[in-house]
């Protein structure tokens, strides 16, 4: 059975228009996602699934699962991306949590998912509509501590390509997320009550609220570039040491990666790695994968490392 992989990072800050630190950096992405969305095209799959984070937009502290699976799915209009909902194969997704289940994974189900752009950016950037292929949301608790565990990620990516590798489906499988970033989003222990709320039951966001959180990124972005805190540079030795191990398939290497040590070195985003790891581990249970590095840059502006991987197994 045909799959395709393609692993990106994402940045909301790439919606913007932002100024670039170095000229050609961010044309040379999306030149790039381009080439990847003309083999997508081409390789025109029957099911794209889409492993993605949460940025607290569809998901919170009210009720928090390691991982969800949609049957049903909407997009959400942080970044003034387009809303809608997604194309989404209930049956399927269904029959995707029974497995899960079958496996011990005791997965969330959401009849009406709300994905924000962690998975609508890619879907725009690499199918061009939220709706034009047959998508299953694949939600990972990158942003909310406790986290999953990378070796539970690696084990609930393999079962979900077990069930996949039993479907009669061309599949793309898209990791989205990553690589090093530090963004200023609010954290339950280390924030202002009015902040920490928003965390645990902002179920309701208005354009208002959107727009203020978007600016507050937007300036902690070009105070980076300025050397002013308060993000973390990205950072190059994390993110290539990372891509070694991934690019060589060697995903068990992560299972001891602790998230202190991301918080320390690579930053609060960088935790969105896991639904690589995951895409990965699905691709490798539905045949021999081989993946390559199209491409790798720190891009101040977007305060992330940003790299595409892509391959595929037969």
């Amino acid at each position: 059975m045909p799959v395709q992989l393609i692993c990106c990072s994402h940045s909301p800050l790439m919606t913007t228009g932002i100024e670039e630190t170095e000229q050609g950096v961010q044309g040379q992405f999306f030149r790039e996602l381009d080439t990847c969305a003309a083999a997508l095209h081409k390789f025109n799959p029957d099911l794209v699934v889409v492993f993605g984070p949460d940025h607290f937009n569809g998901f919170f502290y009210e009720l928090m699962p390691a991982f969800c699976i949609g049957t049903a799915a909407e997009g959400t209009k942080d970044w003034h991306l387009e809303a809608g909902p997604l194309r989404v194969p209930r049956e399927l997704a269904l029959n995707c949590v029974r497995h899960l289940q079958s496996r011990d994974f005791d997965v969330a189900l959401s009849h009406a998912m709300k994905v924000d752009h962690g998975i609508t950016i890619p879907l725009f950037k690499l199918t061009g509509a939220l709706a034009r292929y047959s998508v299953l949301p694949v939600f990972i608790n990158c942003a909310a501590d406790p986290r999953p565990s990378f070796r539970r990620v690696r084990g609930f990516g393999s079962v979900i390509g077990e069930f996949l590798a039993g479907q009669d489906m061309k599949i793309t499988v898209i990791g989205s997320g990553g690589l090093s970033h530090d963004p200023p989003t609010p954290r339950i222990d280390h924030s202002k009550p009015e902040a920490t709320q928003r965390l645990v039951d902002y179920a309701a966001p208005t354009q208002a609220d959107y727009d203020a959180r978007e600016g507050r990124v937007i300036k902690a972005a070009r105070d980076l570039v300025n050397g002013m805190g308060p993000c973390l540079p990205p950072s190059e030795q994390w993110d290539r040491e990372f891509l070694e191990s991934f690019i060589g398939a060697k995903l068990e290497d992560f299972d001891t990666m602790s998230d202190a040590e991301i918080d320390r070195v690579a930053g609060f985003g960088a935790h969105e790695v896991r639904t690589w790891v995951a895409a990965a581990a699905a691709v490798q249970k539905m045949g021999s994968l081989r993946a390559e590095l199209r491409y790798y840059h720190l891009v101040p502006e977007w305060i992330t490392g940003m790299g595409i991987v892509v391959g595929q197994a037969q």
